[in-house]
């Protein structure tokens, strides 16, 4: 009796227990999701960091370029404006820099570009006049076209807000320039000191008979050249003039010796 009462106290506390028969499928399944979660896991920080050490070698070779440009024309831009702004006077001409506004992260930010035109004190650029920052935004695209040469440069009245002796320095630049082989300059102006120093003349004409416009053009080099050409066959006719009237003189003198001789 005592036996089969133990026997029924632990049946019904078997009962109260409930005793999941599957817990050791669910536990196969469950660790298997587990390696296969970690398994994921070490791939996306794998992934994660290939992509951190590109994204950090495309960051330096982006800030190396970046300065590389940066360094080049700082460096070009201070002699390009003092070439601009030298005058008589003060011949080392302005100053003019780049500055960084934030060095670790360049491209991020904004560069500060100072220009002081010779002779005076520092000033911001929206305190300069029209044509010293004319002058100065002139120095900056020269000093760009040092780091990335273009074989041509299109300019539209550049010289609107620049003096008589500014537009004959920024047309001397010119000039010289092009002058160096390798670049052209197609410069639109209404300023007269510029067309003196062009190598050739473009005008536009309206042709009321047509109705149309035209173009009319002028090489200043070859009129320079024809200029030449008549003026040293000038001097060469007056030398071979002055050489005819000396001979005639001579014969002259001659004849009035023979004369002289002649009489008794």
């Amino acid at each position: 009796a005592d036996l089969e009462r133990e026997i029924a106290e632990v049946s019904s506390e078997m009962d109260r227990m409930a005793p999941n028969m599957k817990a050791l499928e669910q536990y196969d399944e469950v660790q298997a999701r587990l390696h296969s979660l970690e398994y994921a896991h070490r791939e996306m920080a794998s992934s994660a960091k290939e992509v951190t050490q590109r994204f950090h070698a495309v960051q330096q070779q982006r800030h190396k370029r970046y300065m590389d440009a940066f360094n080049k024309v700082s460096r070009a831009i201070d002699d390009v404006y003092k070439e601009l702004t030298q005058v008589e006077g003060v011949l080392l001409g302005g100053t003019a820099y780049l500055s960084l506004e934030d060095p670790s992260e360049p491209y991020l930010h904004g560069i500060k570009y100072t220009a002081m035109p010779p002779a005076k004190r520092f000033r911001d650029m929206e305190q300069l006049s029209g044509g010293e920052r004319t002058v100065a935004a002139l120095a900056l695209l020269f000093a760009i076209h040092n780091y990335r040469p273009s074989p041509f440069f299109v300019m539209d009245e550049v010289d609107a807000a620049l003096d008589n002796v500014n537009v004959t320095r920024v047309a001397e630049y010119i000039r010289d320039r092009s002058q160096e082989g390798g670049l052209q300059f197609v410069v639109i102006s209404l300023k007269d000191n510029f067309y003196a120093k062009a190598q050739g003349l473009v005008g536009i004409y309206r042709d009321r008979q047509e109705e149309c416009s035209k173009t009319v053009t002028l090489d200043l080099e070859r009129l320079d050249e024809d200029s030449d050409d008549a003026d040293a066959d000038g001097d060469r006719a007056a030398g071979a003039s002055g050489g005819e009237s000396e001979e005639e003189s001579e014969g002259k003198h001659d004849e009035e010796e023979g004369d002289e001789s002649d009489e008794p």
